[in-house]
């Protein structure tokens, strides 16, 4: 099986909110429903973790140029 994309895990989390949100299925259908969501939860965190960790930002120190650790501000 092909890995997901991030976008795609993003948007079909969003299309399985907008069904439990709808209160129209049924008790069975919603627990797979936030079964489903809560892997694809899962899996996106992973995802925004590995890519955390790949991007480095080079900073130019005068003629020195090095590599350090990309950390996003909160």
């Amino acid at each position: 099986m092909e890995k997901l994309k991030f976008e795609d895990a993003i948007k079909k989390l969003e299309d399985i909110a907008k069904e439990l949100e709808s209160g129209e299925l049924g008790l069975d259908e919603s627990v797979a429903k936030f079964e489903e969501g809560m892997k694809l939860s899962k899996d996106c965190n992973k995802m925004l973790n590995e890519a955390e960790k790949k991007i480095n930002i080079l900073i130019d120190n005068g003629e020195e140029i090095k590599e350090e650790n990309f950390i996003p501000e909160e």
